[in-house]
């Protein structure tokens, strides 16, 4: 099979992942969700007209007949009925009080010194009609969009919600994601090491990469490299999960079970192999129950870089999110390259006086040298020809 370019790969992906259902779950739960239905404003945002400076309260056109002095006939606080003021009146105001009925424009409390029940306006005052009042329904009219679906929920997203009386919302359900790395190598933290062992780090990278974002539900594991251990134990997984994703044995060496083994439990072959380093040996198909696999190489630098590049972007897409703007970097020093491989560099960034943004390269000490990657803040993406890329130039960047 030829192999493909990243994006071509990206492409097959897109194609062939499934789009995960969607579940009413209350708002508690929505935070790092992915909306499923548009939020309707239920009421007019603001509600009513807002204050939006403490101070006075007073009707603009008695201004403009040239009154300073204002008697005071009540404090309206937030949460509470508007008041009514006369001509010639004013109200004490709050910020985020309604504004009084009678009135329509408000004059800050630094600007006014009260005496004796009346209000009296500094001669230097500035005061146009309406400052200070947030108008109802400017923000969004009763029936309106508040929220889109697709939308990301985050902080902003979540006071939205609330704010449209939303107790439950509809999210996309999160899948359930084997992660499963293999070799008789690996062995968990915390259990007895022998000299010839490696302790485990790929399966927790992968479900750090997944959970931090509300991707999915994460379930680990580690298997021999055993045609039948592996056979069985994936067949179990995919028969419990959503999707696979697994790490190590996808190359060409003696013990690279994994393709045969997934072939023998009838799983059908999207590709095998992406013109990228690192990560080359990339394998992606479906299971013979149609659900998406993902094979990536056991490199820890491999891994982690396939995940994000890759599997990140399809969950996104599986999930109904809209698709994000890619992020774009400038080189911060010359990086080398591949003059026949997309080229995935580790960078740190920082910001150019004129608020560009610089990606600082930080390359590994091989695929295998997951250490260098603490403090990075993700990868660019470099693509061959030329195999040197100079400081300044610019490319797309994927965070972690």
């Amino acid at each position: 099979m030829t192999q493909l370019t990243p994006a071509e790969a990206e492409a097959l992906i897109f194609e062939h992942m499934p789009r995960f259902p969607s579940r009413e779950e209350p708002i508690d739960e929505c935070l790092g969700r992915v909306l499923a239905a548009d939020v309707l404003a239920d009421r007019d945002q603001p509600p009513f007209d807002r204050v939006t400076m403490d101070g006075i309260a007073i009707a603009y056109r008695d201004w403009e007949a040239g009154v300073r002095a204002f008697a005071i006939v009540g404090t309206q606080a937030a949460g509470a009925p508007a008041l009514t003021a006369g001509p010639t009146q004013c109200v004490e105001v709050m910020t985020g009080a309604m504004l009084p009925r009678g009135v329509d424009t408000v004059i800050p409390v630094e600007r006014v010194e009260r005496r004796a029940g009346t209000a009296h306006v500094a001669a230097s005052a500035a005061v146009k009609g309406r400052q200070f009042v947030h108008a109802r329904a400017t923000d969004r009219p009763t029936g309106s969009v508040m929220l889109q679906a697709g939308t990301k929920l985050g902080a902003p997203e979540m006071a939205v919600l609330a704010s449209a009386g939303r107790a439950n919302a509809a999210v996309a359900a999160l899948p359930r994601v084997a992660v499963i790395s293999t070799g008789d190598e690996l062995v968990d933290v915390g259990q007895p090491l022998a000299p010839y062992q490696i302790r485990s780090t790929n399966d927790r990278a992968l479900e750090a990469a997944l959970t931090h974002d509300r991707l999915a539900f994460v379930t680990r594991a580690r298997l021999p490299d055993n045609d039948a251990a592996l056979a069985d134990a994936i067949a179990r997984l995919d028969d419990s999960s959503d999707a696979l994703i697994l790490s190590g044995g996808v190359s060409m060496g003696q013990f690279d079970l994994v393709p045969g083994v997934l072939k023998s439990l009838g799983a059908k072959l999207i590709f095998h192999r992406v013109r990228q380093r690192p990560g080359r040996p990339m394998w992606f198909g479906l299971s013979a129950r149609g659900k998406p696999i993902f094979a990536l190489p056991g490199n820890p630098v491999s891994t982690l870089v396939c995940a994000t590049r890759f599997i990140l972007p399809a969950l996104r897409q599986a999930l109904g999110e809209r698709p994000r703007t890619p992020e774009l970097a400038a080189l911060f020093a010359p990086s080398e390259a591949s003059q026949e491989l997309t080229f995935f560099m580790p960078v740190k960034l920082r910001s150019s006086p004129a608020g560009v943004a610089l990606a600082e390269p930080q390359p590994t000490n091989t695929s295998g040298d997951f250490v260098t990657l603490a403090g990075t803040d993700g990868f660019v993406e470099l693509p061959p020809h030329p195999a040197n890329h100079p400081a300044g130039t610019v490319a797309r960047l994927y965070r972690w």
